[in-house]
């Protein structure tokens, strides 16, 4: 996406768009029927600490077209510069644009969760990540859920060879869709309490909500 459509602020030496939402659906919609391919990053403080210790990962979020504030610490250090910007997770964007009704894909999650949130959202799904495959089906839009980092990687080394219009790392949403009692109720996501929700019905995600911590001690020191 060019500079001059995008709002941008940074965090952590990230570029993080603040594009108002509904020009943002707009400039990416076009970009769709234009066939312009675009990777969108959904930026969390978790991924954000991983680029601060990564340069090679950090080059990645440096080249992706757009870099939404999805976690709600990538949302509360903007507010500290003072910028007016929303939370827009990677789920409400992926939703959204599914409603676009373009031809959709999404890959990846634990077995047979991408199917089930695929026949819920009546889209196309693929279990494993492979590009022949996903050129054969040739889907305008291509979610991908492996996991933060992983799949954001593994979108950076495929996407010239992928016959797709926009590709997008969804971490967790396809969970969420699956077995929507895994999202938060929407007065906790307002208050930015998504994650402690999570992490009381998935007390694995402890050690990587450990990265909350470093995230605001690095934030605090900009």
């Amino acid at each position: 996406m060019k500079q001059k459509e995008r709002h941008i602020n940074q965090v952590l030496g990230l570029n993080v768009d603040i594009t108002p939402y509904d020009r943002l659906l707009s400039l990416l919609e076009k970009r769709i029927r234009s066939s312009q391919k675009t990777l969108v990053v959904s930026l969390n403080p978790e991924m954000a600490v991983l680029a601060c210790k990564e340069p090679e990962f950090k080059a990645i979020i440096d080249r992706a077209d757009l870099v939404i504030p999805d976690g709600a610490g990538i949302v509360w250090a903007l507010r500290r510069q003072g910028v007016k910007v929303e939370r827009l997770t990677g789920t409400d964007l992926m939703l959204a644009l599914i409603k676009l009704k373009h031809k959709t894909l999404l890959v990846g999650g634990r077995e047979g969760v991408a199917e089930a949130a695929a026949k819920k959202l009546g889209v196309l799904a693929l279990g494993e990540p492979n590009v022949a495959k996903i050129n054969k089906i040739k889907p305008d839009l291509l979610f991908v859920a492996l996991g933060h980092g992983k799949q954001e990687r593994w979108l950076a080394e495929n996407l010239p060879r992928l016959n797709v219009k926009l590709a997008m790392g969804v971490g967790g949403a396809l969970d969420q869709i699956a077995k929507p009692w895994l999202r938060a109720p929407k007065f906790l996501q307002n208050l930015g309490l998504e994650w402690l929700y999570r992490l009381i019905l998935q007390p694995w995600r402890l050690k990587r909500q450990l990265a909350l911590i470093k995230f605001i001690w690095y934030a605090r020191a900009e």
